[in-house]
């Protein structure tokens, strides 16, 4: 068993990697934080297919923590768009 082949180790690699973005300016922060968001999916996916949907819902609400603001502004765009 290699060491990422468990996926809540993937998922502290992907939670160290955020906080170590969030120290960074704004404008840097922008493309890696895109790509953090993305592979998010893709975790929480195997983290459920391994081990259920409690620790899927727990890692979604720690994500929604964590991006809440660039989330917010996402959702008021997006409503803005649909208008």
């Amino acid at each position: 068993m290699n060491f990422i082949d468990n996926p809540l180790t993937a998922l502290a690699i992907w939670a160290l990697a955020t906080m170590a973005l969030a120290p960074l300016p704004l404008r840097y922060q922008i493309l890696p934080g895109v790509a953090l968001l993305l592979v998010l999916p893709v975790l929480l996916v195997w983290v459920g297919l391994t081990y259920g949907v409690w620790p899927v819902l727990i890692g979604l609400a720690a994500a929604v923590s964590l991006f809440r603001k660039p989330l917010g502004v996402l959702w008021r765009r997006l409503m803005r768009g649909l208008r």
